[in-house]
């Protein structure tokens, strides 16, 4: 019965993005460990705005995962470059292409050091059964040895997986200040339950491999944005088992970035929010609301609202959300020094 109810809840409550919902072709069977430059006798890849997105997929330090960088990635024609990279972010805004430069090559490095991989999370019995989970995976960042974790899960409105602008920077943030971070690749469409069920699956993954990744998973934090802040709250009310896999620990932390969801339980974890007042797809007002809900039912929660700025704004480089991961990432030490 609670999977029954975790799953309407992503349906009927709140504000549901379903403008577009697509399902991308299958990403590649199996991820292979990225080959360095140096290996290859490839020059290394320098990003800059007029790099095509073609050739940074093709990088060697990507081999296995490099389509999975951008959403569309089917659609990316050889003349599009790194400017052009909003067009694949149709629910996003602030999108720098000096940024996502910045990213890209911060992950080419991270690729190179062996500090960032990507971890298919389904066997092959799961893929048979269901082609699209080929696709779905954990890009990992890696901080210290043995550090808490974080999983990001990006936006896009179900539609897409908008990781190269509110889930890739914000991994580089973290594991910079030692954490280990993940960012979910996750199937889409199915008014985000496929996706919930991806990020089930990922908190499974990483809880049974631990040992293996060199990651600690007590007091984690689950991250996200838009219609990932779905299912980042979604697991923190109702956790893995809702949606069919091992009964794993909740998360120390939700961190949820402009989203209308509006369910709680009273075993929500503590909740970090951040909206923007001209925000027409997540109502600001929404979010007040749950926010105040947490509150009344004694759980720290806590909501930062950015005067004069819209939907999808990633890191808030240049606006008034500019330093809010930071924030956020104060909130989650928080909970980790209290528990």
């Amino acid at each position: 019965m609670i999977a029954l109810v975790a799953i309407t809840a992503l349906v009927v409550v709140g504000v549901i993005m379903t403008r577009q919902e697509s399902t991308p072709p299958p990403g590649p069977p199996t991820a292979k460990p990225p080959t360095s430059s140096s290996e290859s006798g490839a020059p290394s890849l320098h990003v800059d705005e007029s790099t095509p997105l073609v050739e940074v997929m093709s990088a060697p330090e990507f081999d296995g995962f490099g389509p999975l960088l951008f959403p569309f990635y089917d659609r990316i024609t050889d003349g599009m470059t790194v400017a052009d990279t909003g067009m694949l972010l149709p629910y996003h805004s602030n999108i720098r292409p000096d940024e996502v430069a910045r990213t890209l090559n911060g992950m080419l490095a991270g690729a190179r050091d062996g500090n960032l991989d990507f971890h298919p999370i389904y066997g092959d019995e799961e893929i048979s059964g269901d082609p699209s989970k080929a696709q779905v995976g954990l890009f990992f960042f890696r901080g210290d040895a043995d550090a808490p974790l974080a999983i990001v899960s990006p936006g896009g409105g179900f539609s897409y997986v908008g990781s190269v602008h509110e889930g890739f920077p914000y991994a580089q943030r973290i594991a910079a200040q030692g954490y280990n971070a993940f960012v979910l690749n996750y199937r889409t469409g199915g008014g985000g339950r496929f996706a919930t069920e991806d990020l089930a699956a990922a908190i499974d993954y990483v809880i049974a491999n631990q040992s293996t990744l060199g990651v600690g998973t007590e007091g984690y934090s689950l991250w996200g944005s838009s219609a990932g802040a779905r299912m980042a709250a979604n697991l923190g009310s109702y956790g893995t088992v809702a949606f069919g896999r091992h009964d794993r620990p909740r998360p120390a932390a939700v961190i949820m970035a402009y989203t209308g969801h509006t369910s709680y339980t009273q075993r929500d974890p503590a909740t970090f929010a951040v909206v923007g007042s001209n925000d027409g797809i997540a109502s600001p007002s929404v979010m007040e609301e749950r926010v105040r809900r947490l509150e009344r039912a004694g759980i720290d929660a806590k909501l930062q609202r950015y005067h004069g700025i819209g939907h999808g704004f990633g890191l808030g480089t240049g606006t008034v959300a500019e330093g809010w991961v930071d924030d956020a990432l104060a909130f989650w030490t928080e909970q980790l020094d209290a528990g």
